[in-house]
């Protein structure tokens, strides 16, 4: 027997971007042949679509954990890694997507309807591309970054126009199986329907489906029975039909306090009280069934709602009832017209935005945050001294440490960015006078450089007066 699941928890990765290459070209008779590292592949998505041909969320149930393909790292002779391939996944017709705390995030009706839920990360840009008139041969690259990564909560409620409702055994499955080609489980024991069904049926002109919901109980709407976990399922139906058995025998049980007692559910779960109502009174074939029919349907007409007589079994009045369905579908579809799909769009700070904060947390330490300190963060290869050298120009120049220091940052202050805590030493260098020295270092902050990056800094300074003067200064120059 087929597993029904109509509630799932995915936990999502979509893939890394890969890392960037350092690479010098070396080739025979050209030693300074400069940088050649390509950019590294960007992560895949993981998106959901919504696919025709899947009716049950059964298969996250079993292998709930979603990850798309990685980026792959860039090389050298100015070759790009490859993208991450995304991971397409398909999903029934009305399933909702939510965080885990509960906010909507897509709401997906429509064949082809699709979100991405988790973006994959950027990769990282290759020494070639991190040159400059200052920066040569830039002896780093940039790391790529990691995917998203998160959980969210999938739903399914059925796409249906008319929804049946009512306690168990009063003939739903059995009003499905005789108006479309829907077999479902009949049986006379209670709960014989474990999962909703959905039939389609065709009357005149209209076509439209037709769900039940099993197990609805009072209480239902509070978790007692099985009316909590399929009550969602009838939350788009244009129409909803009380079944009311005619041939129940339990004690305290009658048509009126049925409908009574369904109706309070429903008034529980809320957003179902604009919903057209049509009575069906079933199995008139039961012994006294339609002499019970005639007396509850003059108690239940003071209700102002349609009410069918009818016989699953022997398919009396069916024809009636199909084409009064029929009618109150397309009266609903042509008051309510179609909408696009409910869909909340998440738009993340752009990449680029300069805006950031400086802020001192209870233990002493000064958070930064905003989109590019973090970014920068995270695509910094901190064994490799030239691309911290690189950051901190990065941040000079975004006005970072003059933040601090307004914010009355000391040097050797605990500064965190991200997921990086380290002791703040204010900048006391220009960016354009930076000297490049051996690759992956930086005089800044390698002792065993720093002597001899001094002096080609002076000489550096003592041939820009002297150029100066004889002319226009460029970088050429340097």
């Amino acid at each position: 027997m087929t597993t029904f699941v109509d509630r799932a928890v995915l936990h999502v990765q979509a893939g890394n971007g890969g890392h960037g290459c350092m690479s010098i070209h070396r080739e025979k008779f050209k030693p300074l042949g400069g940088p050649d590292g390509g950019n590294g592949g960007r992560g895949g998505d993981v998106i959901l679509e919504v696919d025709a041909g899947v009716h049950t969320l059964l298969d996250f149930h079993y292998r709930p954990h979603l990850k798309a393909a990685n980026g792959k790292p860039g090389q050298g002779s100015n070759r790009d890694g490859a993208q991450g391939e995304d991971l397409r996944v398909r999903v029934p017709d009305g399933t909702v997507v939510l965080t885990a705390d509960g906010e909507v995030i897509a709401d997906l009706v429509g064949t082809g309807t699709s979100i991405v839920i988790a973006h994959g990360g950027r990769g990282g840009r290759g020494n070639a591309a991190l040159a400059n008139s200052r920066r040569k041969a830039p002896g780093f690259a940039e790391l790529g970054e990691p995917g998203d990564a998160s959980d969210v909560v999938v739903e399914l409620k059925s796409v249906a126009d008319v929804g049946l409702v009512g306690f168990p055994s009063a003939g739903k499955s059995s009003l499905i199986s005789v108006l479309s080609a829907a077999r479902p489980k009949i049986a006379d024991y209670p709960f014989t329907t474990l999962q909703p069904n959905l039939g389609v049926v065709r009357a005149g002109e209209v076509t439209f489906t037709i769900a039940d919901v099993p197990g609805l109980i009072p209480g239902a709407a509070t978790g007692k029975g099985l009316g909590l976990d399929f009550l969602r399922h009838i939350e788009r139906c244009a129409v909803l039909v009380h079944v009311v058995d005619l041939a129940t025998e339990e004690p305290g049980r009658d048509p009126a306090s049925d409908i009574d007692a369904i109706e309070a559910e429903l008034a529980a779960y809320g957003g179902l009280t604009d919903r057209p109502r049509i009575v069906v009174l079933n199995k008139l074939d039961v012994p006294h069934g339609r002499e019970l029919a005639e007396i509850v349907a003059a108690d239940l007409a003071e209700r102002g709602w349609p009410i069918f007589e009818l016989s699953a079994v022997t398919r009396e009045g069916l024809r009636r009832f199909t084409f009064a369905l029929a009618d109150a579908v397309r009266r609903y579809r042509a008051e309510h017209p179609p909408t696009e799909p409910t869909r909340i769009v998440l738009r993340p700070a752009a990449v680029d935005e300069s805006h950031f904060e400086v802020a001192v947390d209870p233990d002493g330490v000064y958070v930064v945050t905003g989109p590019r300190p973090e970014r920068w963060v995270r695509q910094t290869d901190f064994s490799n001294n030239e691309a911290i050298g690189y950051l901190a120009d990065r941040l000079a120049r975004l006005g970072v440490e003059e933040a601090l220091a307004k914010a009355g940052a000391q040097p050797g202050a605990p500064v965190r960015i991200g997921a990086i805590e380290f002791d703040w030493q204010p900048t006391l260098f220009s960016d354009k006078d930076f000297v490049p020295g051996r690759l992956g270092t930086d005089y800044r902050l390698d002792a065993d450089d720093r002597v001899g990056a001094d002096d080609r800094l002076a000489a550096r300074k003592a041939r820009r007066q002297h150029v100066e003067v004889e002319g226009e200064w460029s970088d050429a120059d340097a």
